[in-house]
């Protein structure tokens, strides 16, 4: 049998400790090695105890999570899942935790009742670490982004672009936006993040990027020079009606235990046939993105997985490249350059046809 995957609480309230602690002890796959209340007790604990993976509370004594989790990822960098209460508060530390290294960002128990669910969600999560590629692991990127280089025009452009991501998505997804123009056709996006925090991340990204950045709301039209971030617990896919694109919101059941999910965006939008589209898949654990990939690609658009070298978890986009999905892989910073090449390139073949 294999080694257990050694888990540490992190979390200042003891109730908390002891109800994931109880439920998590029922997978034989996993071990809690303890519960630290403060970060303090977690540095001293992941020294002599070195833990596997680490949950971690945002609120705590002494020094709060997101200022534990950046000196962590700086000076010992160790798989960290945020355990957080769905706060407005909370979700904009939720999202900034996923920026600076976090893999993933859970609801925290509301009472006894819930934490059989977390508890799932985390060693899911537990275990798709053991058996997934490595996680790569390092530096808290900076806060703001540096300017878009090299300048991008993409005023004649028609098209569309959609984005499908998972773990270190919310950084990468970052990093494409930021370099990209502020003219660009709309942009659809899925990353796999709770109810409650997607509006956070979409409001974050809206202050940092060239374009317009909102959380869909289902039934508008989509507009050039705007993204639309997927709401967490909603599949969000894109319909023509007439000579328009409306985005559509719907609760159906969850796609590769995941909802919004990168299939469902991208099976929507290899429906919109003679429409120059480019599909992105980024960073992410499992291989949600890999058939919708494909079916884009067999649909006529062009499609980019990012590069194992960029990727903070080389799995879906290692799927799509498997699958024959990807008709290109390129690094987070090649990626912009590429997708405004691609558009090129599809509206001559538009245009000559």
């Amino acid at each position: 049998m294999p080694p257990r995957t050694r888990v540490l609480l992190v979390d200042d309230s003891a109730v908390v400790r002891k109800l994931l602690g109880d439920a998590l002890r029922k997978y034989d796959d996993i071990e809690v090695i303890g519960g630290a209340a403060d970060p303090y007790i977690a540095r001293d604990m992941i020294l002599q105890y070195k833990p596997d993976v680490i949950t971690l509370d945002i609120e705590m004594p002494r020094m709060d999570g997101l200022s534990f989790l950046r000196k962590l990822m700086e000076h010992h960098p160790i798989p960290a899942i945020v355990v957080s209460s769905l706060t407005q508060q909370g979700s904009a530390a939720s999202v900034e935790a996923l920026r600076i290294g976090a893999i993933d960002v859970i609801g925290k128990p509301g009472g006894p009742h819930a934490v059989g669910e977390v508890a799932e969600r985390v060693a899911e999560r537990i275990r798709a670490l053991r058996v997934g590629h490595p996680i790569r692991l390092g530096k808290v990127p900076p806060a703001a982004p540096a300017a878009p280089a090299p300048a991008l025009n993409a005023g004649r452009l028609r098209g569309l672009i959609a984005i499908g991501a998972s773990t270190g998505g919310t950084q990468a997804i970052e990093t494409v936006l930021t370099r990209m123009p502020a003219d660009v056709p709309p942009i659809v996006i899925a990353q796999h993040m709770p109810a409650g925090f997607t509006r956070a991340f979409a409001e974050r990204l809206d202050g940092v990027c060239p374009m317009r950045v909102v959380e869909a709301a289902g039934n508008e039209p989509l507009e050039r020079g705007v993204a639309y971030v997927a709401p967490g617990d909603y599949h969000l896919t894109v319909e023509r009606h007439g000579l328009q694109l409306l985005t559509r919101l719907d609760q159906k059941a969850p796609i590769h235990y995941q909802r919004p999910a990168v299939d469902a965006l991208f099976a929507s939008v290899a429906r919109l046939r003679g429409l120059p589209t480019v599909g992105l898949l980024l960073t992410g654990m499992g291989a949600d993105g890999a058939d919708g990939m494909v079916e884009l690609r067999q649909a006529g658009a062009e499609t980019i997985a990012e590069a194992e070298e960029s990727c903070v978890v080389f799995g879906m986009p290692k799927e799509a490249i498997a699958r024959g999905g990807a008709g290109h892989v390129a690094t987070l910073l090649a990626i912009p350059g590429l997708v405004v090449e691609c558009l090129g390139r599809l509206n001559r073949a538009s245009r000559a046809s």
